[in-house]
């Protein structure tokens, strides 16, 4: 009876740490700082796109966001990407409404993590 109970203890367990990775519509997530000079698994615009548009040139103003995933979707190749949008509802940089992300890579980058 001691094995029966602590094996359904660990598959439990195993179902639940599966089922973290599987973005829903309206998870929060925290975006976090960069590593290098750009986000390479989140589709925010170039520097030189900001400058254009009369903004600083850095993402500063984007570290520590609480965003709100308002879609996924997968590939034909199971990627899958999530559609964020900020959680108070303002546009990121002054003009984007929305933006794409690679769930898994930015997840395992440290560019976005859940927010607890």
């Amino acid at each position: 009876m001691k094995n029966v109970f602590l094996t359904l203890l660990f598959l439990g367990f195993c179902f639940s740490l599966s089922a973290q990775n599987d973005p829903k519509v309206g998870d929060e997530l925290v975006i976090k700082a960069q590593n290098g000079t750009s986000y390479n698994h989140i589709k925010f615009p170039k520097l030189n796109m900001l400058v254009k548009r009369g903004k600083l040139a850095n993402y500063k103003s984007v570290h520590g966001n609480t965003v709100v995933i308002d879609e996924v979707v997968t590939d034909k190749n199971d990627n899958t990407y999530v559609v964020l949008k900020k959680k108070d509802g303002s546009k990121f940089f002054g003009f984007l409404s929305k933006v794409k992300a690679n769930y898994e890579k930015s997840i395992a980058s440290g560019e976005m993590a859940p927010q607890m």
